[in-house]
């Protein structure tokens, strides 16, 4: 079963196929995605790989804490979108100081 990676700290410069080729030496890489800000189109600085069970978790263990162009990539698998923080639960934003209790 596909698991996905979340690769953080990467380089701005870092490429798609860079990182490809930087997982590959622990496995199969289903796909690569680096995510770049909606509005200036810039990279943000993380991405996720989708690789098969086991090979995600050798790549993880390996990789975790590797240097890539000088910084320490943080290499852990991927939350679910809802599971985290700030989960995206497709609720009301609230603004500063969250809801009035009157």
């Amino acid at each position: 079963m596909p698991k996905s990676i979340y690769v953080g700290n990467l380089p701005f410069n870092a490429t798609e196929d860079e990182v490809r080729s930087l997982f590959e030496a622990h496995g199969n890489v289903l796909s690569v995605k680096l995510i770049s800000d909606r509005e200036t189109g810039r990279p943000r600085g993380f991405g996720f790989v989708e690789m098969e069970g086991p090979d995600a978790a050798a790549a993880i263990s390996a990789l975790d804490g590797a240097d890539m162009n000088g910084r320490s990539l943080r290499v852990n698998e991927a939350m679910d979108r809802g599971a985290g923080p700030g989960g995206g639960s497709g609720g009301p934003r609230r603004g500063p100081g969250g809801p009035r209790r009157f």
